[in-house]
């Protein structure tokens, strides 16, 4: 490890370490606009120079030279002073003074170096250049004739999401980053080149105009539109929602945000169920809580027991716990969380697990895919994917062709052909270090679980440091459900042949209620979906911003979510719902307050009271008759944009998926 000397500062650095990265090691800050830690180093908007010995008797960029032994670095001498104030100043030779009227006022990285590096005026009296906007879709707004060249948007696209749509045209003061042929950034990711700009030239075109960063108050909590578990940051306006920005999370999502978790929250405020509702004649009608109460006593005043309760994809673990408990107290064991009917063996949850970890996929050197389209399913872990690719692994699919970010080999869709390995496949994945397979939805849907557990040994996924055997879901409450076990051997169909009297549906809005003809159908969630269609009685609940509350990604990672804002109207949080019905039929559920009920969840499931990794211990033997079966069709997400009902009310999304996956074009107001 060499030693450098940061203004007098003897210290260590990591071989291979930039001087940039030697000088924040010391606790120097050093300014920088195209050095991004996850990007590829480009050297070109030159504000990180400092003055190095032994080396020219100039100031030099500090992010693209390597710190060498027995360095002397300044960052602080008048040199590296004078040079920063000329750099601020040719940076602003033709960035316009939009800072009253720009999005990025407030947190706009030329503001703040400006202050802080720049002279404090200006000797340029020429005209300023000026560049036409670009397009690039409904989520990104261009001013580009702020843009400063730091081409962070150009190496995100290239490197992280590996969709090659942004990039520069010409040459010297007439260069200008655009996408290709100025189409829309279609992509899961493209909003995340909103926050990589330093300056305003990307901000975000549904925002616009709403908010500054200092009227906002911000709220940790966890992105509920995939199975990933995002860290995001909810910045609320009084009781309004306005954006989700991702928050730094290495095992997680490292810091970036697939679009829809980012741009669903416009939906939070639209098609809002705020008030009860009752089937009266036919029609839902407004009513009040006692009427709706006494309509679900009255259908269980003979048989208490015959309730169930079905559990949607966005709920947090609390929600459920009360809702279980609910139940049971009633007499009944009837809950599901798998609410479009799936059934898999659940008795062991390191079957149905992302057990290699989303960070831990990148190292895996041969992976194939089963029934997934990863990009759509869990955009982030598709980054990780591409990652292991640049870094030799070889990918193999099996299901319907889609577009990968990487190369990779379809093997076909039958899923019988796993049943005799194809010896290209068979050969990578025994030879493999770190094999991996990753089980998706399309997979478990046919019932392929017991026969992917074959391939534990086939393929030797387990070893001393490394679990390779590896499930992937799509909701965001699937494994908090497994470990409260929530869930029944026949899925729903046990609830339909048990025929309750009352179905609580919780939030459960992509459910077939043709299976349930002669139950009270009581809906509490907080969208007008089709759970809410469906329904004889809406019981108005919280979104997952409205509500503290515990989730658990894929690879289960306990997280916790914070409230943001009130729910709206008559709105309650979910368990409080639960609750007052309990009381409505007479019953001890345990809890009256949401610590207590925390409290008892915690103590039934250890694992949820501990952020982190949950232990599910190892993998069961596999099945020895077990065989592949079927033909996978198609995938079960078949809009990327329109997963949930919060995603369906938001009008962002809707844009989205009209302009980016069908081509409609989308008119202005002013057209």
């Amino acid at each position: 490890m060499p030693k450098v000397t940061v203004d007098g500062q003897e210290i260590e650095v990591p071989a291979g370490a930039t001087v940039l990265q030697a000088c924040e090691l010391a606790g120097k800050e050093i300014p920088r606009f195209c050095y991004h830690e996850r990007l590829s180093i480009a050297g070109n908007c030159r504000m990180c120079l400092v003055e190095v010995k032994p080396g020219p008797p100039k100031p030099q960029a500090s992010c693209a030279l390597p710190a060498a032994e027995g360095q002397e670095i300044r960052t602080d001498s008048p040199m590296v002073k004078k040079a920063r104030e000329g750099v601020m100043e040719f940076l602003l030779i033709n960035h316009p003074l939009d800072c009253p009227i720009c999005d990025q006022g407030g947190e706009c990285d030329l503001q703040d170096q400006a202050v802080a590096y720049g002279r404090g005026g200006s000797r340029y009296h020429e005209n300023k250049r000026a560049v036409t906007e670009k397009y690039m879709g409904p989520l990104i707004k261009t001013i580009m004739t702020r843009c400063i060249h730091c081409t962070r948007c150009v190496r995100f696209s290239e490197e992280i999401a590996g969709v090659d749509e942004i990039g520069a045209l010409y040459r010297g003061e007439d260069m200008q980053i655009t996408t290709y042929l100025e189409q829309a950034a279609a992509h899961e990711l493209s909003a995340n080149v909103i926050d990589l700009c330093p300056v305003g030239a990307l901000t975000s075109r549904p925002y616009a105009f709403e908010a500054r960063p200092w009227e906002l108050k911000k709220t940790h909590s966890i992105d509920v539109s995939d199975a990933v578990g995002a860290n995001i940051t909810l910045h609320s306006k009084g009781r309004e929602v306005m954006r989700a920005l991702p928050r730094v999370n290495d095992d997680v999502n490292e810091e970036w945000l697939s679009d829809k978790g980012r741009y669903q929250v416009d939906g939070l405020t639209k098609r809002r169920l705020d008030r009860v509702w009752v089937r009266r004649d036919g029609r839902l009608q407004p009513a009040e809580w006692a009427e709706a109460f006494g309509m679900i006593a009255g259908a269980l005043q003979d048989d208490k027991a015959s309730i169930a309760a079905v559990a949607g994809d966005l709920l947090d673990a609390e929600t459920m716990f009360a809702a279980k408990a609910l139940v049971n107290v009633c007499g009944s064991q009837l809950t599901e969380a798998r609410q479009t009917g799936m059934t898999y063996d659940v008795s062991n949850l390191a079957a149905v697990n992302f057990n290699s970890t989303f960070a831990g996929i990148e190292t895996a050197d041969a992976i194939l895919i089963v029934g997934s389209n990863v990009r759509w399913e869990a955009a982030l872990l598709n980054v990780r994917l591409r990652k292991a690719v640049k870094a030799g692994a070889k990918v193999y699919i099996v299901g319907p062709a889609w577009e990968p970010t990487y190369p990779a080999t379809f093997l076909g869709s039958d899923l019988k052909l796993l049943n005799r390995i194809p010896k290209e496949l068979g050969d990578v994945m025994k030879n493999a270090r770190r094999p991996a397979v990753i089980l998706g939805a399309a997979a478990l849907a046919k019932g392929a679980l017991p026969a992917a557990l074959k391939l534990v040994d086939k393929f030797n996924l387990v070893r001393e440091d490394w679990n390779g055997f590896n499930v992937l879901h799509i909701s965001a409450a699937r494994m908090a459900s497994l470990m409260l076990g929530f869930t029944l051997p026949g899925g729903t169909g046990d609830i339909a042949k048990a025929a309750p009297k009352v179905l609580l549906s919780l939030g459960a809005d992509e459910m077939d209620y043709s299976a349930f003809p002669n139950s009270l159908k009581v809906y509490i969630g907080h969208h007008g979906d089709k759970g809410a269609h469906h329904a004889d009685i809406i019981l108005p609940g919280a979104s997952y911003a409205e509500k503290d509350g515990t989730y658990v990604n894929a690879e289960g990672r306990v997280q916790f979510a914070e409230k943001a804002v009130f729910a709206p109207g008559d709105a309650r949080e979910d368990w409080t719902i639960c609750r007052a019905l309990a009381d409505a039929l007479g019953v001890n559920v345990g809890f009256d307050s949401f610590s207590e009920l925390q409290a008892k969840m915690i103590a039934a499931v250890p694992a949820l009271g501990e952020e982190g990794l949950a232990t599910y211990g190892a993998l069961p033997k596999a099945d020895s008759g077990a065989k592949f079966e079927g033909e996978l069709a198609g995938y079960p997400i078949k809009d990327f944009y329109l997963t949930n009902p919060i995603a369906r009310a938001s009008e962002v999304m809707q844009r989205c998926s009209d302009e980016l996956l069908h081509g409609a074009d989308v008119k202005e107001a002013a057209e």
